[in-house]
């Protein structure tokens, strides 16, 4: 791995990160009203989750 690859997975994530309030805003919103209303642990969970999701996916790829 170079500094070229973890500027362009950076660059993605700031892409992805973008997309849902682009598209839909109200969504959006709603989305992030939601997470106010989760508790701590909950939203860890979910967090934790992505992560986990985030690894796999990233071990799938580069092996």
């Amino acid at each position: 791995m170079n500094w070229d690859d973890l500027f362009a997975a950076l660059a993605l994530v700031l892409v992805i990160e973008g997309l849902m309030p682009f598209i839909s805003p109200a969504g959006y919103k709603e989305n992030m009203s939601q997470m106010l209303k989760m508790s701590d642990s909950g939203l860890r969970a979910v967090a934790l989750g992505s992560m986990v999701a985030g690894v796999f996916f990233l071990y799938l790829v580069r092996s």
